[in-house]
Order: structure tokens, then C-alpha cells, then sequence
């Protein structure tokens, strides 16, 4: 049995989650709704304020699946109750964020601001100039905009400079020897 696969999902207070015909689970809660489409060889069972996820048989295909599947439901009650946030951190002189409206207006050292539109279900906020949250309900697309914010100027190892994770270590590496 899959580790993860086999666990149960608690469903909390004011949380409704359906599963229609074609396998497409819907949750609803306080903060949003999130639907996904399950394969359909999984089935998902609700059981009262539990969701139980089943596979078929043994065969590795639906072993992978149904850790999958349970992982993305957990995620998406997760979602709808508490929601996720990323946190970075913007290291270098000059680099700093702003948040103009919907838009978060980047200073990275290029010749030019960098504006980014903030997705659809997705929030950024600035609390100083070298910090930037993202929050949302769906994990998938807050870590994606996430990691497309660091894209624009990964850090590097010699000076540190850069958009990092607020968990992110960065190692660091000596320069050229002088004479």
C-alpha cells in the first residue's frame, strides 16, 4: 500500500467536498473553491467528514496514482481552509519590489523596471522593499509564480545578489585569488 495513498483525509468544519460522474472532485470552503479531475481507474469515497482515496490493483501505475491522488485532494482541502504562501527575499544594492495595484513592480539591476500582473487567485504584497509574499489556494500556482519571480534573477554564489526563498540557502562561493 501506498504510504501516503492509504491515510484518510479529515474534512473540517464548513468544508463540502463532491465528486461527480467523470471523476472531477470539487472542494469548497471558507477561502475559495478548487476542482481537479482524478484519474479515473482511483475512486474517491466520502465517508461522513472523511475522504478515502482507493486503487484498483497493485500495478505500479496505480500505486503512483494513488499517492498522487490523495496529495491533491489533501492540497486542495488544505487550500480552501488555510491556504499557502511563499516568501522571498530580494538581496542586492539597488533590488527592491513594489506592489502598484495588481502589478508588482521589480527593480533588478536591469535597465529597465520588470512589471509582473499577479495571476488569477493569487495575491502578492510587499511588507518592505526586499521581501514579496505570495499567497493563494492553490499550491501549484503559488509555488509556479513563485519560482517565476526568482527566474528573473536567480541568486548567485559569489555576492549573494538576487531573488531567493525566505528558507533558501545559498552557497556561497571564494573569488579569483589576487596577486
Amino acid at each position: 500500500m501506498s504510504r501516503v495513498g492509504k491515510q484518510p483525509i479529515t474534512i473540517p468544519q464548513g468544508v463540502q467536498v463532491t465528486v461527480d460522474d467523470n471523476n472531477v472532485v470539487t472542494v469548497k470552503g471558507p477561502k475559495g473553491e478548487l476542482s481537479e479531475k482524478i484519474n479515473s481507474d482511483i475512486k474517491v469515497n466520502i465517508n461522513e467528514n472523511e475522504l478515502i482515496v482507493e486503487r484498483p490493483s497493485d500495478n505500479k501505475a496505480h500505486r503512483a496514482l494513488h499517492g498522487l491522488s490523495r496529495a491533491l485532494i489533501n492540497n486542495m482541502v488544505e487550500g480552501v481552509t488555510k491556504g499557502y504562501e511563499k516568501k522571498l527575499q530580494i538581496v542586492g544594492v539597488g533590488y527592491r519590489a513594489a506592489k502598484q495595484g495588481k502589478k508588482l513592480n521589480l527593480t533588478l539591476g536591469f535597465s529597465h523596471p520588470v512589471e509582473m500582473e499577479d495571476p488569477e487567485g493569487i495575491t502578492t504584497e510587499t511588507p518592505s522593499q526586499t521581501e514579496i509574499i505570495i499567497k493563494g489556494i492553490n499550491k501549484q500556482a503559488v509555488g509556479s509564480y513563485a519560482a517565476k519571480i526568482r527566474e528573473l534573477r536567480p541568486p548567485e554564489p559569489y555576492k549573494g545578489k538576487g531573488i531567493r526563498y525566505a528558507d533558501e540557502y545559498v552557497r556561497r562561493k571564494e573569488g579569483k585569488a589576487g596577486k
